[in-house]
């Protein structure tokens, strides 16, 4: 018996995006560049998943850009906002997601300024700082600011942080990644240049991610080549992927209610078994007020370190983790939950949802932690 709950970092592929997949696998095996029928038929099943991915988001589907993932989504709009638009600032934060953070930085060692915005106790922007922070410079600024943090769940009042990015005539990128399928966006009632998200947070294919541009910001390649996804991102397109990006997000749109309200049912059963039989648990992040109900990170008081807990809970057939994947090989804590700064002797798991998992394994769950910790 094997229970999954390690869905932030990646989901099981659903029936329905398969499905769509396998055409473009063995049949509709053509070159979307090219002109005869072979490509054409390719290239109409990646403009169909742009067009439901635009539909999706309020956005039109000159504005959605293919990539090979969220993390070359977030590079392209930090990265080329900086050579192309003039940007001379950055404004981050401590908490973003590993591209993010990591190409900030590698921007501000190649003489971008770079300043971070104040956090609340859950890891949540502060809008007066970033407020204050945004009026005191004239520089071009970029925000980039993720929309749902992925090791502890906080959600950012994007729309909040995007009017204050218009007032002051910066240009805002969120990252979606977590969010994107689960929580609704709409471009049009928001002010954002730069969204990024993914396709295997949300039951579609690894290795597949987009980039919404707003119109009004003209950039160009990161990766230079052939031309492909208007000038902006060379290479052949991984189509088949493409296309359950789109179904993915099609899927995820149609079902997101039904999906929030299971989600939600066996997370809360999930905190109250935990604050039942784990009194002195510590949850990191917003986990009850503005959140994302796929995640759930606590804190055990445990002479335990956080790599031995999840091997021994892999050795009872639970998949959990000590936060982002993209870090969980290393020695080093993770960096969002030093922000927050977690308890002395406590240490931390991040326990992630999908509409598959139930009550019942949340039981099971509970008894081997009862054992472990």
């Amino acid at each position: 018996m094997r229970i999954y709950l390690d869905n932030a970092a990646t989901t099981p592929l659903c029936d329905e995006v398969l499905e769509a997949m396998l055409p473009y696998l063995k049949n509709n095996y053509g070159n979307p560049s090219s002109a005869h029928q072979e490509g054409r038929t390719a290239k109409a099943g990646i403009e169909k998943a742009r067009k439901t991915i635009a539909v999706a988001l309020g956005a039109s589907t000159s504005e959605i850009v293919f990539t090979s993932g969220g993390t070359e989504a977030n590079n392209t709009a930090i990265k080329c906002a900086i050579r192309d638009l003039n940007v001379q600032r950055i404004i981050s934060s401590a908490v973003e997601h590993s591209c993010v953070y990591n190409a900030v930085n590698r921007m501000g060692a190649q003489n971008v300024e770079v300043v971070y915005v104040t956090l609340d106790k859950y890891g949540r922007a502060d809008l007066q700082h970033l407020q204050s922070l945004l009026s005191s410079s004239d520089q071009k600024t970029l925000v980039s600011l993720m929309h749902a943090n992925n090791e502890v769940g906080t959600l950012n009042p994007i729309q909040k942080i995007g009017a204050l990015c218009q007032q002051y005539g910066a240009f805002f990128h969120t990252d979606t990644v977590q969010s994107i399928g689960h929580i609704p966006i709409h471009l049009s009632d928001l002010y954002i240049n730069f969204l990024s998200g993914s396709g295997h947070k949300l039951h579609g294919p690894k290795g597949v991610g987009f980039l919404y541009i707003n119109k009004t910001n003209s950039i160009g390649a990161l990766i230079d080549g052939g031309g492909q996804e208007r000038k902006v991102r060379s290479g052949t397109e991984n189509v088949a992927s493409i296309v359950g990006l789109g179904k993915a997000l099609e899927v995820a749109i149609h079902a997101l209610e039904k999906r929030q309200e299971q989600i939600e049912k066996v997370r809360s059963y999930f905190v109250e078994q935990l604050k039942k039989h784990f009194p002195s648990i510590h949850f990191n992040g917003d986990y009850q007020g503005d959140y994302l109900f796929t995640v759930l990170n606590v804190s055990f008081q445990t002479a335990t370190p956080v790599n031995m807990l999840l091997f021994k809970l892999d050795l009872k057939g639970i998949s959990a983790s000590g936060g982002s994947a993209c870090n969980s090989g290393a020695v080093k804590g993770s960096r969002v939950l030093e922000v927050l700064n977690v308890p002395e002797g406590y240490h931390s798991v991040r326990f992630s949802f999908s509409h598959h998992n139930t009550k019942k394994e949340v039981d099971y769950t509970i008894e081997k932690l009862k054992e472990i910790v």
